[in-house]
């Protein structure tokens, strides 16, 4: 049975039943039990700007990175339990130090069956039973491996992959509910090419050192890993190189990840009918009724050529080999939440060998992680509860109120783009829907039956409960009060489709957000984030999408010729950047995010200018400006170290360049930047004439 965290927004209403009588007049309900934690003992997230860290060695108008985190990163090491450490990975450890305490408060509590706090309470003591989970050896995934084994013919298998998908436990391709990109109001179903274990499909294909390295690491895993599941050593190695060539066919039919940044490639409308006739081999028709979806007058087939290979390989690959790949992902999906020796063997593959982590986190960040990805949400409705004060969300959408109020007066006096654009630019930006902390409506998680009695099966029931949430949206009207992303992550996000901004409540600490701190640090911390996700709406691929979400051309050709072309210079800017030896940034890979950050800190200046107003008098707080001070806090921002695997690794599939060009990219496109810290032409750090970038 395979795990794999859906793309969902996750939650639960906690609501206590009554009993079946209504008490008698002069007898008063029991009040439900309330979660109580003490987070008192919690350690506060470390990283923030101290003047302290300053390298003043090194000149801010040289490299400013070095400027203002060398010398914090040369003291604070990447954990060995962790394949990188700053600003995100700080907040987001200390988001697990809360997170803890709440699951073992609710695991400790007595609570109404189907309570959220039931629900963590029992998830987390499973997990963390892990003699339990030792001798429940492979049994929770042993009715997949026998429905694989009893498979007779490769016609089998598409009513196999139709029950797999069905139970939450699709392995080959991406199969999910989502807003239609041509009718934003709508959801439609999306397919979409997968099966790849290793993270992109230049791993199986291109002969850089890492990746052969990886293709060779891949093979032991998978034979280790078959081993370990009961086949002798000779068999497992022809089992491993027959997952290497089916995957490797696979990849070669698949787009890369810079191809599909590009929405157009992501979205193939069909019918039924034409989507038979592209798979002769695998009915369209008959995975929809397995699913239990009323079929569709459309739905997306993205990458054809993929679901042709895909068809071809029901055809001339044999059922062995079929089967041989089917029981490696059932059982690769599941080793993590298997017992030691299969939390062992992903490990030492997925995060040591591809990633660079040394040691594994200790068993409740595990158990976390799993908690999270079943039903994060719902999980984060404790956690706001417990952590998330009410002022923090009001001084929020001040902030918001604030970067908006600039990226309209941006909008409006553009040089470079014409009136009629402008006009549907502002039209764009009125639209915009910012969320702040957590939901205002909660999801409702009743049917959804969490036990002590088995850790992978609370997992399985998990992914079949959220898989069916998802599908049920298909050909219903889109939910916009919907989140992507859970309370207790660090993180934000913009979502084309919705025109909406998004900010849970664990990023809103240090160094991001500061209820108490000078506006300079919040500005340039958080609103230079919120900067960021409103100009993703305006970036190379979110200014595809018009006011209402649908994918639409709302430019005029000179206009958009214009942007592309300063989008191409910020992208070849990137490219120049040197991350390792011989291994640059790829500049058009990172180009929404670059774009982002660009416009996000332009207008968070200037939202920091409006709200200090005329007559301002700067406080100049340890010797710095309240200029100097913003951008040394979006520095602090991007203060990250990286093990050298995993740095590699997000050169080739992380759509975000890595933190240290991210501190400076933006900056020294900004005279603001320049004057600032009397930077002067000629300096590293100053970008002046045809270099310059100016987009929003």
């Amino acid at each position: 049975m395979t795990f794999r965290a859906k793309p969902l927004a996750l939650a639960l209403s906690i609501s206590f039943a009554l009993a079946a009588c209504q008490p008698a007049a002069d007898q008063t309900a029991p009040e439900a039990p309330k979660l109580v934690v003490d987070l008192s003992q919690v350690a506060q997230q470390p990283i923030s700007l101290n003047v302290a860290d300053l390298d003043t060695s090194i000149e801010a108008c040289q490299d400013f990175n070095g400027f203002v985190n060398s010398k914090w990163l040369a003291a604070n090491p990447v954990p060995a339990d962790r394949t990188t450490w700053g600003a995100f990975p700080a907040l987001g450890e200390r988001s697990l130090q809360v997170q803890h305490e709440i699951a073992k408060a609710a695991a400790a509590g007595s609570w109404p069956a189907g309570s959220m706090e039931q629900k963590v309470g029992d998830f987390f003591a499973a997990g963390m039973d892990e003699a339990a989970i030792e001798a429940a050896g492979l049994t929770p995934i042993q009715a997949e491996l026998d429905a694989i084994a009893a498979l007779t013919a490769t016609s089998d298998i598409p009513g196999f992959l139709g029950d797999s998908y069905a139970s939450g436990q699709g392995m080959l391709f991406g199969f999910y509910a989502m807003a239609d990109y041509n009718d934003s109001t709508t959801n439609i179903a999306y397919a979409g090419q997968g099966g790849l274990s290793l993270p992109e499909r230049a791993y199986y294909l291109e002969d850089r050192e890492d990746y052969k390295l990886a293709r060779a690491a891949f093979l032991d895993h998978v034979a280790k890993l078959m081993q370990l599941a009961g086949a002798d050593e000779e068999t497992a190695k022809a089992q491993a190189q027959v997952v290497m060539d089916f995957e490797t066919r696979l990849a070669k039919a698949s787009l890369g990840r810079l191809e599909l940044r590009d929405p157009a490639t992501r979205y193939n409308p069909v019918s039924l009918a034409d989507a038979d006739a592209l798979t002769p081999n695998f009915s369209w028709t008959a995975f929809f009724a397995d699913l239990g979806v009323n079929a569709p007058e459309k739905f997306s087939l993205a990458n054809p050529n993929f679901f042709k290979e895909f068809d071809a390989m029901l055809a001339d690959v044999p059922l062995e080999q079929w089967q041989t790949w089917l029981r490696f992902r059932a059982i690769d999906g599941a080793s993590p939440y298997l017992g030691k020796a299969f939390v062992e063997r992903n490990f030492e593959f997925y995060a040591k060998t591809l990633r660079g982590q040394q040691e594994q986190q200790e068993r409740w960040k595990q158990v976390l992680g799993a908690l999270n990805g079943s039903m994060g949400e719902g999980f984060g409705q404790l956690y706001v509860a417990q952590a998330f004060p009410p002022e923090s969300k009001a001084k929020m959408e001040e902030l918001v109120g604030n970067l908006m109020a600039a990226l309209k007066v941006r909008l409006e006096n553009l040089e470079w783009m014409s009136e009629d654009t402008k006009a549907k630019a502002v039209e764009k930006w009125s639209s915009f829907t910012p969320k702040v902390g957590y939901p205002d409506k909660w999801r409702d998680w009743n049917g959804l039956e969490i036990s002590r009695d088995s850790y992978a099966g609370n997992l399985m029931a998990a992914a079949a409960f959220n898989y069916r949430y998802n599908l049920d949206k298909i050909g219903k009207p889109v939910d916009r009060s919907e989140w992507g992303m859970s309370p207790q992550t660090v993180n934000a996000y913009y979502r084309a489709t919705a025109n909406e901004i998004v900010f849970p409540a664990a990023i809103l600490q240090p160094p991001f957000f500061d209820v108490n701190a000078d506006d300079a640090l919040n500005y340039g911390g958080i609103g230079a984030v919120i900067g960021h996700e409103m100009l993703h709406g305006f970036d190379d691929q979110g200014s595809k999408f018009d006011a209402q979400g649908n994918m639409a051309n709302w430019w005029t050709d000179e206009d958009r010729a214009k942007f592309e072309a300063a989008a191409s210079k910020l992208a070849d800017q990137y490219s120049g950047y040197e991350a390792l030896p011989g291994l640059f940034v790829n500049g058009r890979l990172g180009l929404g995010e670059n774009i982002a950050d660009l416009g996000g800190t332009t207008v968070a200046y200037d939202a920091l200018k409006r709200a200090q107003g005329e007559g301002f008098t700067d406080p100049m707080i340890d010797g710095y400006s309240q200029d100097q001070r913003f951008y040394m806090n979006w520095a602090t921002v991007w203060r990250i170290a990286f093990t050298e695997a995993q740095l590699k690794q997000q050169l080739t599939v992380g759509p975000h360049s890595p933190g240290m060009f991210r501190a400076i990219g933006a900056p020294s496109n900004q005279q603001a930047f320049a004057d600032a810290f009397g930077c002067k032409a000629g300096d590293k750090m100053v970008r002046s004439g045809d270099d310059r970038v100016v987009i929003w």
